[in-house]
């Protein structure tokens, strides 16, 4: 009776320690998933640059962005009137530390920490940037020079984070431009330059250590522009097309910004970092263009951007990597005026700078198309443009009680 009752026990205290450390490994490896900043929690966000004299105020743009549903963005620098417009908005950001202060900064870890607490730190955490991009399309670019300092400038970046116990919430990246490949077709024979990857897999072994993805900026546009006799419209624009098939993977493809990502992920298998996710940083159309810009319309345009927002917003995969989510930021939020370059790139904004929509892909603007008098009406006796703004997102909402 006594020997009985003793191994009932203790079979009872096995299972419980077993079922309490089965317990506990679940829990450690759950806190490391939320312990690793990520930078892009949805699949679609935005890009929202400011070279432009004629912008709605940041304000404006918080509520743009909420009506539109965006939750996430990125910026180019660590502007302070943008932080501190989205604070308590919900939003997430990405800030830019430009090329400007790569030098700079990779001289010593110091001098990061103190851009960190001057740009970053103090907006935390009624901001919720969640990422640092430093640098962008250093490498495969002119600047040698940028090329050996952006490792110890992002090392320095991260260090800083971690010593202000901030690696948790931020994290560190670098986007690249499709300048880093020596060939992208088909999507399995993609690599890296070879004067490129001496300087790429210090840093994507960096980046894989501290569970950074890989950001490539991808513009199906850029590639049918360069080439259009040869590339097929369609394919570019997501639309019904013959495709490509890649004759080593047996993989097919229906449209260039698949194929595009597929690229990169092949050539991060060839380097070691098959694991290493790809999140594309910048990708768009032109809604107007020079004589010599092919496709660059506003029906392309809308075309592109609404089949692009309709397949980001299925959470799918790509054919050669279908259990990664395909995620993407928009280039960009705003026509820019003062960009330089070509005509195209002033106008890749899904809205105008007054902030009515550049064509429909479903956003609706703070002013409506058919509505720019009643903003000048406002304008006219006195009204804040932030409130101006605000007002004019309002009226659809007000016509229709």
């Amino acid at each position: 009776m006594e020997y009985s009752y003793i191994v009932n026990m203790l079979t009872k205290y096995m299972r419980f320690s077993s079922f309490f450390l089965r317990f506990l490994l679940v829990f450690y490896l759950i806190s490391l998933n939320v312990l690793t900043a990520h930078a892009f929690t949805g699949t679609y966000g935005v890009n929202y640059g400011r070279m432009a004299d004629n912008l709605p105020p940041p304000g404006s743009v918080v509520t743009l962005l909420k009506a539109a549903k965006i939750k996430n963005i990125r910026i180019y620098d660590a502007d302070h009137e943008v932080l501190t417009a989205f604070k308590g908005s919900g939003i997430e950001i990405e800030v830019g530390l430009g090329n400007g202060f790569l030098k700079d900064i990779s001289v010593a870890e110091d001098r990061a920490m103190d851009w960190i607490k001057e740009n970053v730190q103090p907006f935390l955490p009624g901001t919720s940037i969640r990422g640092i991009a430093v640098g962008n399309e250093i490498l495969g670019g002119t600047n040698m020079e940028l090329w050996e300092v952006l490792l110890p400038a992002v090392k320095n970046v991260y260090n800083a984070l971690d010593r202000l116990d901030l690696t948790k919430v931020v994290q560190v990246s670098s986007p690249h431009s499709e300048a880093v490949f020596a060939n992208s077709f088909p999507p399995s024979s993609c690599t890296f330059r070879d004067d490129v990857l001496p300087f790429m897999k210090p840093l994507l072994q960096f980046f894989s250590q501290i569970g950074s993805p890989f950001y490539i900026n991808a513009y199906p546009f850029l590639a049918y522009k360069s080439d259009p006799e040869h590339i097929d419209i369609n394919y570019s624009l997501f639309q019904p097309n013959e495709g490509i098939d890649d004759a080593k993977t047996k993989l097919h493809y229906d449209n260039m910004f698949e194929a595009q990502v597929d690229a990169a992920y092949a050539a991060l298998e060839k380097v070691g970092f098959e694991k290493t996710e790809v999140i594309v940083s910048e990708t768009g159309w032109a809604s107007k263009g020079d004589e010599d810009e092919a496709g660059a319309t506003v029906k392309n345009a809308m075309t592109y951007n609404k089949n692009l927002r309709q397949r980001l917003l299925k959470k799918k995969g790509t054919p050669y990597r279908p259990k990664m989510v395909a995620k993407a930021y928009v280039f960009a939020l705003f026509n820019e005026n003062l960009k330089p370059g070509p005509t195209s790139e002033r106008n890749f904004g899904l809205f105008k700078a007054d902030g009515s929509i550049a064509y429909d892909i479903g956003f609706t603007g703070l002013v409506p198309s058919s509505a720019t008098s009643s903003l000048l009406s406002f304008k006219g006796i006195g009204l804040s443009n932030s409130l101006v703004f605000t007002i004019a997102a309002l009226l659809p909402l007000i016509l229709t009680l």
